[in-house]
């Protein structure tokens, strides 16, 4: 779910606006202690672009695919003939794995990143749809994005087993922790540790 659906969800005013009053509903409705809400809204706030994105952009240049995804496309006019296609970016860079079947599949771009911490391939929607207990979610996978965004985060949080790390507390190490097993290093550290100290004052 979006953010407006997860206020809808709690009975908080469905403005968009990420405030305290949202901070304190959405942690009762989603059934998370002060301190572990604390740091699954500052990842996902970051990792969503302050809750304003919750589908992958593979809108790239040229020079993007050479620099991100160099990879799958190791030469300029390779990366040209892509440039500015999505769809077809993300069915080449996500063919043959996670589940996924080849370029033609499609597959890349249908079960690409979506929710607030990018739930992507074929095979970690079968996994979460499964967990929720919804096949639909497998058939038509932007449901992650329209109403399960929140969901899929609660999920990578408990399948990675983030919520000990979190019960730490909030010292940088605990931070940087979890930040490293949701973004694989450090991108983003230092606005990952402003928005939980910013979510910290909510509690």
């Amino acid at each position: 779910m979006s953010l407006i659906k997860l206020q809808e969800k709690c009975g908080v005013t469905a403005d968009g606006i990420f405030g305290k009053g949202t901070f304190t509903a959405a942690t009762k409705y989603l059934k998370l202690s002060p301190i572990r809400a604390v740091h699954f809204f500052a990842q996902t706030a970051h990792e969503t672009g302050n809750f304003s994105a919750f589908s992958e952009n593979l809108n790239y240049s040229a020079d993007g695919l050479l620099k991100i995804f160099p990879k799958y496309f190791p030469a300029n006019a390779l990366a040209l003939g892509y440039a500015r296609k999505p769809e077809q970016i993300a069915n080449r860079v996500y063919a043959n794995r996670m589940g996924n079947g080849d370029e033609k599949s499609g597959d890349g771009y249908k079960y690409r990143g979506r929710g607030a911490l990018q739930l992507t391939g074929k095979d970690n929607y079968k996994a979460f749809s499964d967990y929720l207990k919804k096949p639909e979610i497998l058939d038509t996978p932007s449901l992650v994005a329209e109403d399960y965004s929140f969901d899929s985060a609660l999920y990578f949080f408990e399948k990675n087993k983030l919520w000990d790390i979190a019960d730490k507390g909030f010292g940088d190490d605990t931070i940087k922790l979890i930040s490293k097993r949701i973004n694989g290093g450090y991108n983003g550290l230092e606005d990952r540790l402003k928005l939980t100290n910013k979510f910290k004052l909510y509690i």
